[in-house]
This record gives C-alpha cells, sequence and structure tokens, in this order.
C-alpha cells in the first residue's frame, strides 16, 4: 500500500472527494497527506481530515500568496499545530519562477513558519522553484527537518538537502520523456525518497494532460521501481518507512 504524500484535494478541484479517495485506494493508495497554501485552503484541510480517516493534513503559506497573508493567517497556523492529524507546515517554500521583486517578503514568510516548525518540533514540506540557493541558506538558519517537495534538482543539490536531513519527493516529473530527473535519482538511496502527486497537477504519463488524482502514484511507483530494479513490495515498504520516520504515521 502506498501513500500520496503531496496532493491539494480541494473542492476547489475535484466535484467529488470521496470518489477521489476510493479511486486511489482502489489502485492501492491508503493514505494522503493532503497540503494547504492559504487559509482558505487550510481549513478545507482541517475539515477533510476529520472527515476521512486515511487523510492527514500539513497547513501552511505557499510563497505565491506572499501579498495577501496577514499575521492571523500566521496564528491560524500556530493554534492548530496541536491537531493530531496535521503532521507537518506545508506548503511553504520560495518561488524566483514569474518573479524575484518579492524575494525578500518571500524570505520572510517563509522564515516565519520555519520559526514555527522549530518551536513546535514539526516537519516541514518546501516548495523551491528557481530559488535553490536562497532556500537552501534558509532552511540551514533553523532546526527543521522534513521533505523537499517535487524535487528536480542536481545531484549535488539533493546531496546537500539529504545531509540537513530532508527527504525527496518523487512525483509525475520523473516520468515526463523530456526529464533527466532519472540520471539523478538512480544514484540517490532509497532511504531518501518518498512519493508524491501533486494532484491535480503534474499528472503522470501516460495520462499526462489530463487532471492528476492520488490514484496516479501507482504509475510513478512503478516507473520508479523499474529505475531502482526493485519489486513495487519492497518500494511501498521503503517509502512508507521513510515516512513513518519523519512524521511518525
Amino acid at each position: 500500500m502506498f501513500t500520496d504524500t503531496h496532493c491539494h484535494i480541494y473542492r476547489e478541484y475535484y466535484n467529488n472527494i470521496e470518489e477521489i479517495i476510493n479511486l486511489a485506494k482502489e489502485k492501492g493508495v491508503n493514505r494522503f497527506i493532503n497540503n494547504g497554501c492559504d487559509t482558505l485552503s487550510n481549513k478545507e484541510v482541517l475539515k477533510l481530515t476529520q472527515e476521512y480517516k486515511e487523510m492527514y493534513g500539513a497547513i501552511g503559506i505557499h510563497p505565491e500568496n506572499v501579498l495577501e497573508y496577514s499575521e492571523d493567517d500566521l496564528k491560524f497556523i500556530e493554534d492548530n499545530l496541536y491537531n493530531n492529524k496535521i503532521i507537518a507546515i506545508g506548503e511553504i517554500g520560495l518561488d524566483y519562477h514569474y518573479t524575484k521583486e518579492n524575494k525578500d517578503e518571500q524570505i520572510t514568510l517563509f522564515e516565519k513558519q520555519l520559526s514555527l516548525a522549530e518551536k513546535y518540533q514539526i516537519p516541514v514540506i518546501i516548495h523551491s522553484r528557481d530559488a535553490t540557493l536562497d532556500t537552501i541558506n534558509t532552511l540551514k538558519k533553523y532546526h527543521v527537518k522534513g521533505v523537499i517537495h517535487s524535487f528536480s534538482g542536481s545531484k549535488e543539490t539533493a546531496s546537500e538537502y539529504i545531509k540537513m536531513g530532508f527527504l525527496l519527493g518523487i512525483n509525475g516529473v520523473i516520468t515526463f520523456k523530456n526529464a533527466n530527473l532519472k540520471d539523478v535519482y538512480k544514484d540517490i538511496s532509497l532511504d531518501n525518497i518518498i512519493l508524491e502527486t501533486d494532484s491535480p497537477y503534474l499528472t503522470p504519463e501516460p495520462y499526462r494532460g489530463s487532471q492528476n488524482n492520488s490514484s496516479h502514484i501507482i504509475e510513478i511507483a512503478n516507473f520508479v521501481a523499474d529505475l531502482y530494479h526493485i519489486k513495487l513490495e519492497e518500494l511501498a515498504k521503503i517509502t512508507n518507512e521513510n515516512i513513518y520516520k519523519l512524521f511518525k504515521i
């Protein structure tokens, strides 16, 4: 049985969440870590974790929302870290893909949430796009562990994150025909990876172009198992052990 360690299962994207969860369970996905990105989605994540025993939550403010958040939004996150179904602060991080003009504000928001994670000793789920150096330098200021979501960097960057105590999240991008991630991951120990979909985004081959959902963990898992020359059962065992070590679920 597999765990989708990073998805965005909101009503904004799916008309029937129960149907999405049941479809994933039919394909061997028995747990979900649903990631918020602003207060609206954080509230929905909290609600859904109470409705579905298979679902855990991460709550946080995504860097794309840096100009809209308030201190009340951070207080909301802090107030809900005592919930036993909330297992991480995320999705948080830095994103310079579209603009670097607000990078100082992004770093400030990132640091505020890392400070909460350090204070409450809770893992973080990190989004980093076109911001590797600032992400690493910021993380080094705090004693935190977590996941580098959708990691697609170099072997050297992977090694740096692993040394800092982070797992690497593999999703559908690794299956893309133009992706060179295979060459990066084949030299990374399975002890350092977990599987995710980033639903509804990043749908793996052969379904690329359609909306993603958690059932597609199985396509990612098949690809990764072939890459490492192991059976699916062994991949499930190792990745679930990695999840337990970090999140205690």
